[in-house]
């Protein structure tokens, strides 16, 4: 399983790795291990609103880094989908203890401790991100006031895209498009992050 900002670009298969290419008598004998690759990357948000399995929810949820509003709604279809699941309780668990550490990542610290089941406490991780929502507002509205609306603006832009970089596999086009800020300063915030 592949989530990286980039097209997976690897051979899928051991024999075509090897180089310089044997002589055709020994051909028979080289290795075959192909490996089955999914590559979140390639899924359309359509194809995975229309598939109904937990892989595609979780991806659905990684994917939802524009808005808090599109990152509830994912989580919503991934809870439908553990409810129809026959090992509710196990797949719950499972589940849970992964987007409580993806949305660490993202910086929602906001009541996660609290959080045990996306079934069950579904309501308090919905006013958990509304709360982060209005927190980040407020935090930014300082800054906004001291140098001006625009300055705000942009230094929030680019704080928020800051965060997407170093907390993300996103490719830059997605970033900006978030953020609301050009691919190239996107790509020049990026260059400072590794350096």
């Amino acid at each position: 399983m592949y989530n990286g900002s980039q097209r997976w670009s690897a051979r899928q298969d051991i024999y075509d790795m090897v180089q310089p290419e044997p002589p055709e008598f020994l051909r028979a004998y080289q290795p075959h291990l192909r490996y089955y690759l999914i590559d979140e990357g390639r899924c359309t948000d359509e194809e995975l609103i229309n598939k109904k399995t937990l892989l595609s929810g979780v991806f659905g949820v990684e994917n939802a880094g524009h808005s808090w509003e599109a990152l509830q709604q994912a989580v919503d279809r991934v809870v439908k989908i553990i409810e129809a699941d026959p090992n509710k309780e196990r797949v719950d668990r499972i589940i849970t203890r992964w987007i409580k550490r993806h949305l660490s990542r993202l910086g929602a610290e906001v009541g996660l401790e609290r959080l045990n089941s996306l079934v069950e406490d579904r309501d308090m991780l919905a006013e958990n991100l509304e709360n982060l929502v209005n927190k980040e507002w407020l935090e930014g509205m300082p800054l906004g006031y001291q140098k001006g609306f625009q300055e705000g603006v942009q230094a929030v832009k680019q704080e928020v895209g800051h965060k997407l970089i170093v907390r993300t596999e996103m490719n830059d086009q997605l970033i900006a498009e978030i953020v609301g800020l050009a691919v190239a300063e996107v790509s020049d915030m990026r260059s400072q992050v590794k350096h």
